[in-house]
């Protein structure tokens, strides 16, 4: 029954501890292949070569940019409009003007039309060709303000106009950059030919100027989409990744209730089994007794003397098995209650030293007790104390090979606190392995080749305890050279002596003056009578 226990804790410790580490990578590679396989069919189905997700907000950008500026576009087509009637005339600068305001209306009210449409009923495909075709206009219009036949004679305005509109354009409609050609391209195109067609080097330089003005600001509004892009895409990931963690989020939730669940049935299931298994091993333990010590005669064949104490040192075995499953348990579901008195810890130490001196004597294994004097008592569950020094002065026997030798230490700390330290001269942990001793069900290389194989509870137990008590449990051990285990528990729980209290002197009253008495001396009070004052007053 110990074997099945200790296979059903070791089972359920491997699959928390391995469950996660096995079913990460596979879960990550899913990821990772979905992504991969959405991306490329986005691209595929796409008509930019992005997601349709940032279609959407690339063309949200454009429709917002392009409302948030409309009054600036109507300041600017109002003043050149005026400008350009010094030189057109007020009917053909007034037709252009109005040309330019109906296209520009045209694409607010189309814009607005866009950002009050179900993203869900929206054709990406369609907005995106009609944008491009409205700033097409957008761009001719202003292309034919700037033509000799109907346009202005002075070339520096020409000049000056074109960068104006290039530039907005350029910045309006960065985020479809086949709409920043179309709105831009006309205008470069018309002002540059325009000087050309003049035929003196001046003006070839100017048009020269407007084209590279135009390759300028398309560059720059290439740069301004892939910034907007990496700013979407950034957010997209950003809203994926909480979508992730809100999904993690509820799986670990889920991970936890079932672990609890897991915690609480194995608790119970422990403690039906403790009284279950308890009953009959208390029989087994005192039957066998019985039959060891021949209490009611001698047994006619001397094997069965024999085979009754291999019964009850086996049933005392188990039945200390069974004690620390349950004692590791309690301290794991955080239930052990922890009996505090004062407890002398060199006492402690030397009790159970003395109760396991004719094992380690028996091996030939020779213990040092090495206790510093006159140390106060700390503040402790004395049980928890002899069971930290009972498995920790037990490892060290059971690891240390004949002839070998055991330090057991009580002194004090540098910050005033109090240590226990345990060193052998054993065969010593592999340093990767001391982790694994430390969990519980852990056995090293070491422990597994030995012949006094354990359950592997002795340390973790200890190092629990140690914890209770806001203290530290420190491991130190070399392969062929031995172990030392250092327990230190914090000042805080050192029990120092109170320092006596004095009474003042009491004053002195003329009578007693005058007789010439002495003043009442002032007395020293035990650390009892301060108490007793404290508490119940003078009395």
């Amino acid at each position: 029954m110990s074997s099945v226990l200790i296979l059903y804790n070791d089972e359920q410790a491997q699959a928390r501890e391995a469950a996660p580490v096995s079913e990460r990578a596979p879960a990550q590679r899913r990821r990772a292949i979905a992504s991969q396989v959405r991306e490329a069919r986005d691209r595929l189905t796409s008509t930019s070569g992005t997601r349709p997700a940032f279609e959407y907000e690339l063309l949200r950008l454009f429709a917002q940019n392009r409302l948030s500026a409309s009054l600036v576009v109507l300041l600017l087509a109002g003043t050149v409009g005026f400008l350009s009637s010094l030189w057109t005339g007020a009917l053909k600068a007034g037709t252009w003007t109005s040309a330019v305001l109906v296209i520009h209306a045209i694409i607010v009210t189309k814009c607005r039309e866009f950002l009050s449409e179900p993203q869900d009923r929206i054709n990406l495909r369609g907005w995106r060709l009609r944008f491009i075709i409205l700033d097409l206009f957008f761009g001719l219009a202003w292309m034919f303000i700037l033509l000799r036949p109907l346009g202005i004679e002075d070339g520096s305005f020409m000049l000056f106009v074109m960068l104006l509109v290039v530039a907005m354009s350029s910045m309006l409609a960065a985020s479809v950059p086949a709409a920043v050609f179309a709105a831009t391209a006309p205008v470069s195109g018309a002002v540059a030919l325009d000087f050309a067609l003049k035929g003196n080097l001046h003006d070839y330089i100017l048009a020269i100027m407007a084209l590279t003005t135009q390759g300028y600001f398309s560059l720059l509004a290439h740069r301004l989409y892939s910034a907007t892009l990496a700013t979407v895409e950034a957010r997209a990931e950003k809203d994926a990744l909480f979508g992730e963690l809100e999904a993690s989020k509820a799986i670990s939730d889920e991970a936890r209730r079932r672990a609890e669940t897991a915690n609480i049935a194995k608790s119970r299931f422990l403690a039906q089994m403790s009284h279950e298994l308890r009953t009959p091993l208390n029989a087994i333990l005192g039957f066998s007794e019985v039959m060891k010590g021949e209490i009611f005669g001698p047994h006619e064949v001397p094997a069965y003397k024999d085979y009754a104490a291999d019964i009850h040192n086996s049933g005392v075995h188990l039945l200390g098995l069974i004690n620390e499953i349950l004692d590791l348990s309690r301290i794991e579901a955080g239930r052990y209650e922890l009996h505090e008195q004062p407890v002398s810890l060199a006492h402690v130490v030397s009790e159970c030293a003395h109760l396991l001196t004719m094992r380690a004597k028996s091996r030939g294994i020779t213990v040092h007790e090495l206790f510093e004097s006159d140390m106060p008592r700390i503040w402790a569950d004395e049980r928890a104390m002899r069971q930290i020094c009972l498995n920790l002065l037990g490892n060290a026997i059971k690891f240390t090979p004949a002839g070998g030798e055991i330090w057991l230490k009580v002194g004090w700390t540098a910050s005033a606190g109090q240590y226990l330290s345990v060193k052998d001269s054993g065969t010593g942990i592999a340093e990767e392995e001391i982790p694994i001793v430390l969990a519980s069900f852990g056995q090293g290389s070491n422990s597994i080749k030995s012949a006094e194989q354990g359950a592997g509870l002795g340390l973790p137990i200890a190092k629990s305890l140690v914890d209770l008590h806001g203290g530290t449990f420190t491991l130190k051990s070399k392969l062929r050279i031995g172990t030392e285990v250092i327990v230190t528990f914090p000042p805080e729980r050192v029990m120092s002596a109170l320092a006596p209290l004095e009474e003042p002197a009491p004053s002195i009253q003329p009578a007693q003056a005058e007789g010439g008495l002495e003043p009442a001396r002032p007395t020293v009070e035990t650390k009892a009578s301060a108490l007793r004052r404290l508490l119940f007053g003078n009395r």
